[in-house]
């Protein structure tokens, strides 16, 4: 098995950061999971969500994370790779997996319809139809999810560039799924990190263009995800305000009962259940080398999504502050935060720095380059900044 997806899903626990640094005096980084937060903000969703939550696996596919949604209370999952599939069907029995990526290799569709039972594919091209055509037997068991691109300017990452048709092509496509023998459904993704509502109420709008215009009922719609996470440059609405938005767009279309509302979050249910701990291991003047970086668990921060962060107190550190640069740990001179980080005068080599909000993308877009890999992880009590 890929030592990336480990079988083990209980982990040693801790009240605090400081008892992990106290208790394991780590040279290399410690990733700390809140599940209280994850399940926490799974409940949210639960609650506020008109429909079907599905947990999209690329955003966080650590083992702790799949298992802590699902205890509580997360029973789909939106996967984009066979990989993925595998690994719900493998450590969640009696979840249900989503393929939603657009863009599918016929191994992939084979093993994912045969071996795994799944049941929705998205497409948003003919070729991609008519190549599912080929190997999943016509019949309204399965059901093909068609995406519509829309472009929404209120977030930070568009993603309707590489993925999405047209109304008018996507309305082609729902008529070709019925013409197979297929059902339908509709799909659509704002962005991610979408900073507003109105893009929700935008993208059922497109919905309803595209069901008008196929002229029969579809058996799912799916918002996609883009809900935030709280970074300290970019903060959405509230979570509530989101939902409220959805119902609104949802309460203009003449949806059939058994119609299946869904929504693919991964970076709202997972953003705050890890934060990060890494060393100093180097000082020189105001530049911090620290054993992780860029080419680790860092990607919020190269895309420019500030992470909260402070020391931790293993001892009493100066009240007055200073910007600092940081590099990471390899021989890559390219491994250097995008930003300064303000942090006390007087911290210096061995002592720890907690990076929070680091659980969306942080694990899942680790490198091994230069041989660095963070892949330590515990559980800790506490709010990030309790002491």
């Amino acid at each position: 098995m890929d030592a990336a997806v480990r079988p083990h899903i209980h982990l040693p626990v801790y009240g605090s950061p400081e008892e992990v640094v106290a208790s394991l005096e780590p040279s290399y980084p410690v990733f700390c999971v809140r599940r209280h937060h994850i399940s926490a903000v799974a409940e949210q969703f639960l609650e506020g969500f008109p429909g079907d939550v599905l947990y999209a696996v690329k955003c966080n596919p650590e083992p702790h994370m799949l298992k802590t949604l699902f205890d509580g209370g997360i029973r789909h999952f939106d996967t984009a790779s066979l990989a993925e599939v595998a690994l719900v069907a493998e450590q969640l029995p009696g979840a249900t997996s989503y393929f939603m990526h657009p863009v599918k290799s016929r191994a992939a569709i084979r093993s994912a319809h045969q071996v795994y039972g799944v049941r929705h594919y998205v497409v948003d091209h003919v070729t991609e139809l008519e190549k599912i055509a080929q190997i999943i037997p016509k019949g309204p068991e399965t059901v093909i999810v068609v995406r519509v691109a829309i472009h929404y300017e209120g977030a930070v990452y568009e993603l309707s560039s590489k993925f999405g048709a047209p109304v008018a092509e996507a309305i082609a496509l729902g008529k070709a799924a019925l013409g197979l023998g297929y059902r339908y459904g509709v799909a659509f993704h704002v962005g991610s990190q979408c900073l507003d509502g109105e893009g929700f109420i935008q993208g059922l709008q497109l919905v309803d263009e595209v069901i008008r215009g196929v002229g029969t009922d579809p058996v799912c719609v799916d918002v996609g995800g883009g809900f935030p996470g709280e970074y300290l440059n970019s903060m959405g609405q509230e979570m509530e305000s989101y939902f409220s938005s959805i119902q609104k767009g949802l309460s203009s279309l003449s949806l059939p009962e058994d119609c299946t509302v869904m929504c693919e979050p991964g970076r709202a249910l997972c953003v705050d259940g890890e934060s990060l701990i890494t060393q100093v291991h180097l000082r020189k003047d105001d530049a911090l080398y620290l054993n992780d970086g860029m080419y680790g668990s860092f990607i919020e921060e190269k895309y420019n999504l500030h992470l909260p962060v402070r020391p931790v107190t293993t001892r009493s550190f100066s009240d007055a502050h200073q910007e600092y640069t940081l590099y990471g740990p390899t021989c890559d001179s390219l491994d250097i935060f995008p930003r300064t980080v303000s942090l006390p005068v007087d911290l210096e080599e061995g002592d720890w720095i907690e990076f929070d909000r680091i659980g969306a993308y942080g694990a899942a877009c680790r490198t091994h380059f230069n041989g660095f890999f963070a892949n330590t992880f515990v559980e800790v009590t506490n709010n990030f900044g309790e002491s």
